[in-house]
């Protein structure tokens, strides 16, 4: 049975160092077809904390929303090395994952993640700066290692969560966003690690890019920076969402959330987006699936 939710939310999320982070951007819609609108940060910016914090309350309130987090959940998992190939006393499965990655950062101010990437043992499998470590490249994954679901055609050329460079790199987005996702303590389920629950809030993780091509975006050129361009991909067939208002610029992070939380009110309840071909057993307790992808 499909899920019929009345709320939909998009969280674009950021790996930045510092207390606030300007790539952060919360966006929520209303089942329908009114225009999605921005939640707005407790203080100049979001921080980290700050959407852990707004996360605890829809769990509180019960909220009945659907929430899209734009990070990837887990690391690649193999099913003889595990996580990290060659790291010892490594959990076999998401929800340790984010333990052990929240354990091993305790001492890192903002949520951040840089003690377990400096971690020496587990620095080899990472892309930092200018080194590459020597367990980067695996086959056949040799731009750094990636899960299933970052393999589906639909994903276009996603950057491996061991790629620490660069403006694509996804890395410590990941990781400080299971430092949160270990922090809601199982307050919130998380799809498809957890079973879509009969009421309440649930995560599933998203790639915005996904939604923008759905929009009609060209591939390659998915970003929207104009408030016209916005609402031109709101207003689209697979979309149909009233305008967002304004005009003129706008950054890529509010514009990413507000389509994105459009667009999974629409998909919400395509059954085939929830039973993906490729997804096992093991898949959903060790790597889990983007949202969007059958």
């Amino acid at each position: 049975m499909i899920r019929h939710f009345a709320r939909f939310a998009c969280i674009d999320w950021s790996g930045a160092q510092g207390p606030w982070q300007r790539g952060i951007a919360v966006a929520t819609c209303e089942a329908g077809d009114t225009a999605p609108t921005l939640v707005a940060a407790p203080g100049r910016l979001w921080s980290r904390q700050a959407v852990l914090d707004w996360l605890l309350r829809q769990a509180e309130a019960d909220a009945d929303l659907l929430i899209g987090i734009d990070f990837s959940p887990a690391l690649p998992f193999d099913p003889v090395e595990g996580y990290l190939p060659g790291v010892a006393d490594v959990p076999r499965d998401a929800k340790g994952l984010w333990r052990a990655v929240d354990d091993a950062c305790i001492a890192d101010p903002y949520l951040a993640a840089t003690s377990f990437v400096h971690r020496p043992d587990v620095a080899r499998l990472f892309r930092v700066g200018a080194t590459t470590g020597d367990g980067f490249a695996h086959p056949p994954d040799r731009n750094g290692r990636l899960r299933v679901a970052e393999r589906h055609p639909g994903c276009g050329r996603p950057s491996s969560c061991f790629n620490l460079v660069g403006a694509s790199q996804v890395g410590l987005s990941s990781l400080t966003g299971m430092r949160v996702l270990h922090r809601l303590g199982g307050c919130i389920p998380v799809w498809p690690f957890d079973a879509v629950p009969a009421e309440g809030p649930l995560i599933v993780e998203v790639y915005t890019s996904i939604a923008a091509i759905a929009a009609g975006r060209p591939r390659g050129a998915a970003k929207m920076r104009s408030v016209e361009a916005l609402d031109r991909a709101l207003a689209g067939p697979m979309i149909g969402s009233a305008p967002s208002g304004g005009h003129g610029p706008i950054d890529d992070h509010r514009s990413d959330a507000l389509l994105t939380a459009a667009w999974l009110r629409r998909v919400a309840e395509c059954a085939t987006l929830w039973s993906p071909t490729l997804l096992t057993s093991t898949l959903a307790e060790t790597e889990g699936w983007t949202f969007g992808l059958s």
